[in-house]
């Protein structure tokens, strides 16, 4: 699929993104929904940014449409945040999934996410990610350049090559007192995770806390060259 085919509107998305730098996350969200309609899905792990963007959106468009990936190895935090932000902002999560551990287990052996994580990941996120966003133009993240050296230029507005169409980063230019001050100035629910060690927020299995001083990081599939699940 060309970008430009499947959006005939965005011509210049240099150009675009360019200019949304110079707004402010609210006003990128405005711009997707006057430009992608309904045809977009917003991304939500329920970690941080996901409250910030959640209520973002919700404000600017009652109808906006949000997702997230059930891993089935998502904290007990995780699965409650979900709850209490559907429950303060009215709006709905649609579920996607893949194949259960005992499937995983049956097809590829036990405890895939220590042999092979990046397959794991694969599995359990990506080609969930890929359903979730087969009938859509645009979706929404919550990447920060703030998160990682790899996500340091990352773009408000871009093609994302691996699943093949356009997708916004409202808060990439926010900072970690950013994301907390937006919180705390609406009282909005947060992963409680975050509150004990956890700057960023994954399965189970691959997820430790970090040390004072560390790369928000490093508690994702801490002891491997991997840092990314393969979805930003």
């Amino acid at each position: 699929m060309n970008p430009v085919a499947a959006q005939p509107s965005i011509s210049d998305p240099e150009a675009i993104a360019a200019n949304l730098e110079d707004r402010t996350a609210e006003q990128a969200i405005e711009w997707m929904f006057e430009t992608f309609g309904e045809s977009h899905y917003i991304a939500c792990s329920f970690q941080k940014t996901s409250s910030v963007t959640a209520h973002l959106a919700s404000k600017v468009n009652p109808q906006a449409r949000f997702f997230y990936l059930d891993t089935d190895v998502l904290f007990p935090e995780t699965y409650e945040t979900r709850d209490r932000l559907a429950a303060s902002m009215g709006v709905e999560f649609d579920r996607f999934h893949n194949l259960t551990l005992e499937e995983q287990a049956a097809k590829h052996g036990d405890e895939l996410w220590n042999r092979d994580p990046d397959a794991c990941c694969g599995l359990r996120k990506v080609e969930p990610m890929r359903r979730a966003l087969s009938s859509v133009d645009c979706w929404l993240a919550g990447v920060r350049r703030a998160d990682s050296a790899s996500r340091a230029k990352t773009p408000k507005f871009g093609w994302d090559k691996r699943f093949e169409l356009w997708k916004l980063n409202p808060l990439a230019d926010w900072s970690e007192r950013d994301v907390w001050n937006y919180i705390h100035e609406h009282d909005l629910p947060y992963n409680p995770l975050h509150d004990h060690g956890y700057p960023s927020i994954g399965c189970t299995h691959c997820t430790k806390p970090v040390g004072e001083g560390g790369s928000p990081r490093d508690g994702r599939w801490a002891g491997l060259e991997k840092s990314e699940c393969g979805i930003n």
